[in-house]
């Protein structure tokens, strides 16, 4: 549901496994806010998303990120690296969704500016109830860089 307040919040999903992009997908689909998904399946894809790059030259701007920390050609943690240390990039927030719960993987994401770390539960239902809460939180309590605020959208050309 838009209500009418212009363009959806960009997510980005950089993810490899399909069913969790699907499942991703399903909890997203009945949003409270208007949303629009992108998915990266890595994150060689995810940075040239991101960047603009060819063929990616008419990507959308991300507002959020739902970044896997196991992906194949660019961990997530060096996508994460890369993206705290660009200056166009570094405000967009990014969730970490993933499966790992090692406490060196959440340190070391929290060490590189992860804005929250979410561990993927293994039932489906705990899985749809952990996407709506990120969607809950994310897109209707906090305050987007861009002008995207509390579940109303307004200006996303800004300069990021």
């Amino acid at each position: 549901m838009d209500e009418g307040f212009g363009k959806p919040v960009e997510i980005l999903l950089v993810e490899d496994n399909p069913g969790d992009v699907r499942l991703t997908i399903e909890a997203l689909r009945d949003a409270k806010v208007s949303n629009h998904l992108t998915v990266a399946p890595d994150g060689l894809e995810a940075l040239a998303m991101l960047r603009g790059t060819p063929p990616h030259n008419k990507a959308r701007h991300s507002d959020l990120i739902l970044l896997d920390l196991n992906l194949p050609k660019k961990h997530g943690r060096e996508v994460l690296a890369d993206l705290k240390s660009d200056p166009r990039l570094k405000r967009i927030p990014v969730v970490i969704l993933t499966t790992s719960k090692a406490e060196e993987d959440i340190l070391k994401t929290y060490d590189l500016h992860a804005n929250c770390y979410v561990t993927k539960p293994v039932g489906l239902d705990q899985f749809m109830y952990v996407v709506r809460s990120i969607e809950d939180f994310w897109l209707s309590v906090v305050t987007l860089p861009g002008g995207k605020a509390d579940g109303h959208q307004f200006d996303s050309n800004a300069a990021y």
